[in-house]
């Protein structure tokens, strides 16, 4: 229940803007992000991203280029029991622990909130842990770990901030890459149009 008001799809733009040395790479992009939910203790994540290239002749028909996906699980951070599923395709056993209201506001942390983690991964090589918290319509989270396939670029951290502003759904990512440290990196707003 404390994720539930990310269910939906949520539509926007935002900007890229992200120092490399003395460079900066700068851009407008448009996003599709997609919360769901089939039943397991988890919302399923989806992110589709593309470049809004103001030079339509460099782009494909609609003035987009694709820019990257995204793929995870939400969940509320709380032990296994009995009832859920796995590890692998083994099924639960008894009832939900935590299938009432009053059952997942036991899960509420010292300062209010609920502790999160959240699990992405990109089609570039890279996967991502978040560990952090949701409080309200606010959630904030940093990378516990970051893995890399050989061939994927430099990416070591990453933080991600997710508010609900105005039934708008904002988000900040500041990302550590390409031998920088973390430091800004891209920011959207999104409207939930499902």
């Amino acid at each position: 229940m404390p994720l539930s008001w990310l269910l939906g799809v949520w539509e926007g733009t935002g900007v890229i803007n992200y120092r490399v040395g003395d460079d900066i790479v700068n851009h407008e992009f448009g996003q599709r992000i997609a919360f769901s939910h089939d039943g397991l203790p988890v919302l399923n994540y989806t992110s589709y991203s593309y470049l809004l290239d103001p030079d339509a002749a460099a782009a494909p028909a609609g003035g987009e280029r694709p820019l990257v996906t995204e793929t995870g699980y939400w969940r509320l951070m709380r032990d296994a029991t009995p009832a859920d599923p796995g590890p692998g395709m083994l099924p639960g056993s008894g009832d939900p622990a935590y299938g009432t209201a009053d059952q997942v506001e036991a899960l509420r942390n010292a300062t209010g909130g609920f502790d999160v983690e959240v699990s992405m991964l990109h089609p570039d090589g890279v996967s991502e842990l978040y560990l952090g918290q949701v409080k309200g319509g606010r959630i904030d989270l940093s990378t516990d770990a970051v893995m890399r396939t050989a061939t994927a670029k430099p990416y070591t951290a990453a933080t991600r901030l997710y508010g609900l502003v105005d039934q708008h759904l904002l988000w900040a990512w500041d990302i550590a890459a390409l031998g920088q440290d973390l430091r800004t990196h891209a920011s959207a707003r999104l409207a939930k149009v499902d």
